[in-house]
């Protein structure tokens, strides 16, 4: 069952007035954690390639009377990290909340069979542009006293062989969770907290996407494992992971590989 925090919430602070920054907030798990902070009171700073994907967000956001900043942006770009950043902050002043969310599974397909620019198009879009985020808010954090970071993994972390087909994808998870957990060493005592947040089997684009196109280039029981959790119902809503991540942020736990499934 996701995290439940109605029997610690009196020694937290609240997330009423922060200002939050969500990257991939277009759809899906993204869009559902801008969402959650919305319901929270907190002002949001919103990132996707999408358009009008974007736009969406932002009207259900401010519908639910916060603030939002809408910056499109391919985070893989160069200059995208310095666009969002400045952008975020002209308007806000300072970012409390940092969710990196923006993620490709892509490329799919035998190592030997993937381009090496492509591999490491996805270090930039999964690794390098979360860390460039956070190294960019962080001294405005580290000033306050209080800021968090939470970088969206994958379970397949902790099985990286059950995912033949997608070696980048699981590389560039595993090292996103050792910089975070490094990031958080190196935070200590200064009020801001990073964590890793692995958010289930969510009905996601990302899932559809190895459903509908994976077969042959990932391996064929790794396409059978998701049309099989899709058919028996098993993956969870991007609503109902999102208040797990959420539920989280305001505690000062840190250094911690948080998941959807444990009890907090």
């Amino acid at each position: 069952m996701p995290y439940d925090p109605s029997n610690d919430r009196s020694d937290i602070v609240s997330l009423h007035g922060k200002t939050a920054l969500v990257t991939g907030a277009g759809r899906g798990i993204g869009r559902a954690v801008a969402l959650a902070l919305a319901d929270e009171g907190a002002s949001l700073a919103l990132t996707a390639r999408s358009e009008e994907q974007l736009a969406e967000t932002v009207r259900m956001v401010e519908e639910r009377g916060a603030k939002a900043l809408a910056v499109r942006a391919d985070l893989a770009a160069p200059a995208a990290v310095t666009v969002v950043t400045e952008r975020t902050t002209a308007v806000f002043g300072r970012v409390d909340v940092l969710v990196n969310n923006a993620a490709t599974v892509e490329p799919l397909g035998r190592g030997t069979d993937i381009n090496p620019d492509a591999w490491a198009a996805s270090f930039r879009l999964n690794v390098t542009a979360p860390a460039a985020l956070a190294f960019a808010l962080l001294p405005a954090m580290t000033r306050a006293g209080w800021g968090r970071v939470v970088n969206v993994s994958s379970g397949v972390v902790a099985r990286p062989a059950s995912m033949i087909g997608g070696n980048a994808y699981v590389a560039t998870k595993a090292a996103l969770e050792a910089h975070t957990l490094n990031l958080a060493a190196e935070l200590s005592g200064t009020g801001v907290t990073a964590n890793v947040y692995r958010p289930g089997v969510v009905d996601t684009a990302m899932q559809a996407l190895i459903r509908d196109t994976g077969a042959g280039r990932v391996d064929e029981s790794t396409h059978e494992r998701f049309v099989r959790n899709h058919r028996q119902g098993r993956l969870i809503t991007p609503e109902e992971s999102a208040r797990s991540l959420v539920a989280r942020l305001a505690g000062d736990a840190s250094g911690e590989i948080w998941d959807v499934s444990d009890p907090g």
